[in-house]
């Protein structure tokens, strides 16, 4: 085994897409203002600038939560499960073309937030009774 916990591949791998989005996103958004509620779609996905740099940033919080160790990735898969659970939520009551909306949420965008988010916590919770147990055995 290669050492790496679950909760880091977790962080890895979705730190890996969010960046991937982020930069693809940048593709499809020339012409979109910056928080514009009105985004252009990447998929099935509205985006608009200050969209894609939240995505940026978030895959770049997984990546560094994943890379400085398990507990580290644990915190960083927890907490950003938490806020993209609370995102989702928060999302299903946001009219889609309100000027509030800066980040041009649709309904994908918010069933996504709740699906990752759950994905997250679920991860950090699972794992991190498994890294409790390991501790346990080895004392």
């Amino acid at each position: 085994m290669d050492g790496t916990t679950l909760n880091q591949k977790f962080a890895y791998a979705f730190g890996a897409v969010y960046v991937l989005v982020g930069l693809a996103g940048f593709a499809v958004t020339g012409g979109v203002g910056f928080a514009s509620p009105d985004g252009n779609p990447l998929i099935l996905f509205e985006v608009n600038p200050l969209h894609n740099i939240v995505h940026l940033a978030i895959g770049a919080a997984f990546l560094l939560g994943a890379k400085a160790g398990p507990m580290a990735a644990r915190s960083t898969n927890m907490a950003i499960g938490a806020v993209y659970l609370l995102v989702g939520v928060v999302g299903l009551f946001i009219d889609r073309g309100a000027e509030y909306n800066l980040l041009a949420l649709n309904m994908a965008d918010n069933w996504l937030h709740l699906v990752s988010g759950a994905a997250a916590l679920g991860v950090a919770t699972y794992a991190g009774k498994e890294m409790s147990a390991s501790r346990r055995t080895a004392m």
